[in-house]
């Protein structure tokens, strides 16, 4: 493999929202900082957003403060989240949804020009090009360089302090060692750590993007990073066989959920998210399933409006209403839970940070999903914590030398071409969601666990790790997939440790410790974790 150096001031690894909108404020902000944005794909077609979107779910309302997102957002967590980091972002939600419109996102509007409001903090646009937008604004800067399909898998480290990362082309046969006065870590959660909805080769169709595989979290772990909250995993509720999001049916139509009885259940256990997932289990369980969203009776305005909702975000469920002849006005929607992701996007794990986003790595930030503590950020949050780590970064970048260049050997990608396996990528990953799905809570398993099945998939997890280090690459492309599943399984093994330690069931829809079944006002903790030559740490910090 062809070895390429390269330095930048800043290092931004992955090219999602966050990377993105952070790239576009430091270059506004000061346009002599050299920036280089790394990505594994490509980056008008990435990350959450790559398909589109049809609503910024974080927004403050007319007659609203953000105070109140900051109140509900907390509540919403059952406690555990951080009150300063949600108002940080909360304060930016309006303004940086000005500045992805300036940028040519389409707002819808009414009459007297205002914003089409979903409830008081959420808005409605045309986002099918929501990504393309950030992509060519980025491209507008000359002191911005996007490396797309270049997969980073580790920083490269000075005792406690990052000095920049390294990583692989996905196509062609090139090493990269990038050095950085500072890095931002923007990738996403990590999803297909447990067995999907689907089997076959059905099995990413799921809710969050089956490429995003915990990379910036394994990162951090191997790197000694402070991290958080990994047990707060998220189960979406979702539209059953499509995985589509439901929040446009709740919201945008009204659609309460019913059983199969016709019975309005959702009062009998709080309006939470993790509440509304455990609902639909706990009917499910107790014989009165399936679970439906009601639609059944909605105007001919309010179908095509739906129609066009989901062709914007998740053609699946419009296609799926035209091919079984079961539009919404006449058929209601039936709803599942997804299996269980790790993203502090929606939940609060992620790294450690404070309030200007720095983790406990020195010259390290984190923004988006891979930043803890702050959930329902969504897109404008991801926006807003990206802001933060720019006007940071270009407060405090002068006074950081840039390092020398830092010699590796590649010899831990090259032997995965020598090797010699009788297991494929595909095997090893199947049997890690396999024992996830089992022993930690998975979608079969109806979200419950115990200490005993945790110690199995802990053992299991182990196992099945050593086996990978034989996995044989035949090219670029399977040297990728055998670090995706490194790193989900990185992110599997501390998973675990914060399930166990988090001795109480905080919030029953996203999991329910059977030996510990109830809320636990002694656990009014956060659940954090530093890993070091493979042993995990657990430390708890109070709120």
């Amino acid at each position: 493999m062809e070895k390429i150096f390269l330095t930048a001031d800043v290092l931004i690894i992955g090219g999602g929202a966050a990377g993105l909108f952070a790239a576009i404020r430091l270059a506004e902000i000061n346009p002599e900082i050299k920036i280089f944005v790394v990505e594994k794909a490509d980056v008008r077609r990435s990350g959450c957003l790559a398909a589109g979107v049809n609503a910024l779910n974080a927004y403050i309302g007319e007659g609203r403060t953000p105070k109140d997102y900051v109140d509900y957002a907390f509540n919403d967590a059952h406690g555990i989240a951080r009150r300063d980091l949600l108002f940080t972002m909360s304060e930016r939600l309006n303004h940086v949804t000005k500045i992805i419109e300036r940028l040519g996102l389409v707002i819808q509007k009414d009459l007297q020009g205002k914003y089409v409001l979903r409830g008081w903090r959420n808005v409605k646009i045309n986002g099918e090009n929501i990504k393309p937008i950030l992509a060519a604004a980025v491209k507008n800067f000359p002191n911005v360089k996007i490396f797309n399909h270049v997969n980073v898998t580790d920083f490269f480290l000075g005792g406690n302090k990052v000095l920049g990362a390294y990583g692989f082309s996905t196509r062609e046969k090139n090493f990269y060692s990038f050095a950085a006065k500072v890095t931002l870590i923007s990738t996403g959660g990590a999803a297909g750590i447990y067995l999907p909805n689907h089997a076959g080769g059905s099995r990413h169709q799921m809710w969050y993007p089956p490429f995003n595989t915990g990379a910036g979290y394994a990162m951090g772990i191997r790197a000694g990073a402070e991290m958080t909250t990994f047990e707060m995993r998220f189960i979406a509720l979702r539209c059953k066989d499509t995985i589509a999001p439901t929040g446009t049916l709740a919201q945008g139509v009204g659609a309460a959920q019913i059983n199969s009885g016709g019975e309005l259940y959702q009062k009998n256990y709080g309006n939470t998210t993790s509440e509304r997932v455990f609902a639909v289990t706990s009917e499910i369980l107790a014989g009165r399933g399936a679970c439906f969203l009601k639609t059944v009776g909605i105007s001919a305005e309010q179908e095509k409006n739906l129609f066009e909702a989901y062709l914007n975000m998740s053609p699946a469920q419009t296609l799926k209403w035209l091919e079984t002849n079961q539009s919404p006005k006449n058929f209601n929607v039936e709803v599942a839970g997804t299996e269980p992701y790790i993203v502090g996007g929606h939940t609060a794990a992620g790294y450690w940070v404070d309030a200007n986003r720095k983790t406990t790595l020195q010259n390290l930030y984190a923004a988006g999903d891979v930043a803890g503590g702050c959930p329902q950020k969504y897109v404008t949050g991801a926006f807003a914590e990206a802001e933060i780590v720019a006007e940071k970064i270009s407060e405090t970048l002068d006074e950081i030398e840039m390092p020398a260049q830092i010699n590796f050997d590649a010899d831990d990608f090259e032997k995965f071409f020598k090797n010699d396996s009788p297991f494929s990528v595909d095997d090893l990953e199947i049997a890690m969601q396999t024992v996830m799905d089992e022993y930690a809570g998975g979608l079969t398993q109806n979200y419950r666990f115990s200490e005993r099945q945790l110690t199995l998939a802990a053992k299991n997890i182990e196992r099945i790790e050593k086996l990978s280090e034989k996995l044989h690459a035949a090219d670029m492309y399977g040297l990728l997939k055998i670090f995706e599943l490194r790193e989900r399984l990185t992110v599997a093994k501390v998973l675990i440790e914060h399930m166990r330690a988090r001795r109480e069931t905080r919030w029953a829809g996203f999991g329910q410790n059977l030996d510990f079944p109830n809320r636990d006002e002694k656990f009014n903790l956060f659940v954090n974790s530093v890993t070091r030559d493979g042993k995990t740490k657990i430390i708890f910090r109070e709120l």
